[in-house]
């Protein structure tokens, strides 16, 4: 299925620290073997307009961010900043943005969290989590709120009714999980700083509650009311597209 509006991409591919549930060959334009994720932009993207990312190596976010205490004069969310607007830098290479994608996503919902006596997890619901978010980075906002690039991963949810073929009060739970039963303060602080290393700050479609309609990573200063207004003109007719590919 075409996507609506597109910029020239040529099917790219990565090898990621996992394998992947083969079941994502469902999905239109992503083609899973073991770990090597393989998309092909003209069958995957809704739209395509900016096939370019902000992006900053794992390993220095990892080794200068990750450990980084939040101070009495400096919140958080400056120290993200900060380090983005030092150490980003634009990248056309979608292999490279997926890589980076995996290695956020491996941190946030990496498997030690199962151990966590307040959180009623799985390690399918971790592996569905950091899948989806993975391919989720693909997305992207720009500064006035437009989205420029959108595939089905967007609605992850939804997606993990078609590859994991939950029921959709699962996916509704798995929702729930990743927009709020998920976050305490550690580990909303652990993703913001963790976040940085794809130019931004995790921003949920989502509003007041589980909804099915995913997130992006947003650069910091986006426009939040151009970014619903874009989302709410487009969500049901790329939700129906994503149900359209159940087996």
């Amino acid at each position: 299925m075409a996507p609506t509006t597109s910029s020239a991409l040529a099917t790219f591919s990565v090898e990621l620290g996992e394998e992947f549930t083969p079941e994502w060959n469902r999905i239109d334009g992503i083609t899973v073997d073991g770990n090597r994720v393989t998309v092909d932009p003209e069958r995957y993207f809704f739209r395509l307009e900016n096939p370019t990312w902000l992006v900053i190596p794992w390993e220095k976010v990892r080794d200068e961010l990750l450990t980084t205490v939040e101070r009495t004069d400096t919140a958080v969310e400056q120290l993200a900043l900060d380090f983005v607007r030092a150490h980003a830098e634009q990248t056309s290479d979608p292999a490279r943005v997926l890589k980076i994608g995996y290695q956020v996503a491996a941190h946030i919902f990496r498997d030690a969290y199962l151990n966590e006596p307040d959180l009623d997890i799985t390690p399918a619901m971790l592996k569905a989590l950091r899948e989806s978010t993975t391919i989720m980075a693909l997305n992207k906002v720009e500064l006035n709120g437009h989205i420029s690039n959108v595939g089905p991963c967007w609605f992850f949810p939804i997606a993990t009714e078609v590859v994991y073929g939950l029921p959709r009060k699962e996916a509704e739970a798995l929702d729930e999980l990743y927009h709020g039963a998920w976050f305490n303060e550690y580990r909303r602080r652990e993703s913001i700083l963790a976040h940085a290393a794809l130019g931004g700050r995790l921003v949920h479609g989502c509003q007041a509650q589980p909804s099915m309609k995913g997130g992006c990573v947003l650069a910091y200063g986006t426009d939040l009311d151009g970014f619903r207004a874009d989302l709410e003109a487009f969500d049901d007719v790329w939700t129906d597209r994503i149900l359209a590919m159940r087996p």
